[in-house]
């Protein structure tokens, strides 16, 4: 913000920012909707369904979409990964309103499962990764799974759960190095290959099955505060709506300090967001996973946290976005090592899921000076942010 702009911030109150960016016409127009009886507004531009989400992100095409260690996946290679995939589901029975549920760490191959399932109308069930046995043997039966895909190391915590899982009918497993002894068990990697090779996977055309805005999309399980974890039912039109959500919260920022929002650039340094938290957690995916793919991002991940190798992949990537929870963010602000590696490229540093010191955002403004801080609030139940606050709303 230039020092003009400083000194007459705010230039217009939060309301008549939000009255611009929603009028008729403009692009995070609001609009009213009936939606199960009730009246409500919603954003009028979103993609009407995930799978109309994953068509358009294919436009994005020879960027890089995915990073994971020396893996480096495409928008078309992602796509034909995805159409590739959901045949492979539709050959196992799977059709509109079956439950599939993901059980892995962080991976490329996690959301090509989810958006081949979500291609096909079924109802995605994503597990906690980090669950004993006998808690993912709670998922599958509860949520009624048919076909479950998973890496490796939850196949092994799983197996001999499975059959106790009455409507589980097949398993597809990644990273599998062993010979494959299961009958009802596949290879992801006899399907689709290796990751760096997906771009030679052949064109196939998505599913044509009708899909509503308003049909369930995904059963995400919260702890919720007695009992067992509970399913929480998300529908297309919940979770697209993170894209405007999070797109109009920056755009009232420019609003705010008496600026236009820039108009979308094709030809302007990619955005690139480095994911901390999994993708079986709705911010994961609600939040990161859908918008950024959409807007042709880049997500770059990491087997799991570590503070050094984050500042080498921010470094090598020119990653523009990191958070997860204030301890990600302290940590990396703290490191003995940070000096060594170049973080110019941060515009934002968010987060959200547990109280923060207002000292955070003083030492993220003074460590990356073009930076803005950002913290969401959110839950399962409300398909991931529910409000954020960014730039100088928040400082």
């Amino acid at each position: 913000m230039s020092d003009a702009a400083a000194s007459t911030w705010p230039a217009m109150s939060i309301q008549q920012a939000h009255a611009l960016l929603t009028a008729p016409g403009a692009p995070c127009e609001m609009e009213e909707l009936v939606i199960r009886g009730i009246p409500t507004r919603v954003w009028k531009n979103v993609p009407p369904t995930l799978r109309d989400t994953l068509t358009a992100a294919r436009a994005h095409g020879e960027k890089i979409f995915l990073v994971h260690e020396n893996e480096r996946v495409s928008f078309e290679a992602f796509h034909r990964a995805v159409a590739t995939f959901a045949q492979a589901l539709s050959e196992k029975g799977v059709s509109k309103g079956d439950r599939v549920a993901i059980i892995m760490r962080n991976l490329p191959e996690w959301p090509v499962a989810f958006y081949a399932a979500e291609s096909l109308g079924a109802i995605v069930t994503p597990l906690n990764a980090w669950w004993t046995g006998p808690e993912l043997e709670y998922g599958l039966t509860d949520s009624g799974t048919k076909v479950a895909v998973m890496d490796v190391e939850r196949f092994d915590r799983l197996a001999e759960h499975l059959p106790n899982c009455p409507d589980l009918q097949h398993v597809f497993v990644s990273r599998m190095t062993d010979e494959n002894q299961h009958p009802y068990v596949s290879k992801i990697e006899d399907v689709l290959g290796e990751p760096n090779s997906w771009a030679q996977l052949p064109d196939l055309a998505l599913s044509t099955v009708p899909l509503e805005p308003e049909d369930d999309a995904t059963i995400f399980y919260t702890s919720g505060t007695t009992g067992k974890p509970k399913g929480a039912l998300a529908t297309h039109r919940n979770i697209n709506s993170n894209i405007m959500s999070s797109g109009s919260s920056a755009a009232r920022s420019f609003l705010r300090r008496g600026e236009q929002p820039p108009e979308a650039d094709p030809n302007a340094p990619q955005k690139a967001m480095m994911i901390s938290v999994p993708f079986f957690h709705a911010t994961g995916c609600f939040a990161v996973l859908n918008p950024v793919m959409f807007g042709g991002g880049k997500i770059v991940m990491m087997r799991k946290w570590d503070a050094e190798l984050a500042m080498q992949l921010i470094e090598r990537e020119k990653v523009t976005a990191a958070g997860g929870v204030p301890t990600i963010a302290w940590q990396l602000i703290e490191h003995p090592a940070r000096e060594k590696y170049d973080l110019s490229s941060l515009e934002s540093v968010s987060y959200g899921g547990a109280p923060s010191a207002p000292e955070l955002v003083r030492k993220i403004k003074e460590t990356w000076p073009k930076s803005a801080p950002g913290n969401g609030w959110g839950m399962t139940e409300t398909s991931a942010t529910a409000t954020q606050h960014g730039a100088e709303d928040y400082e």
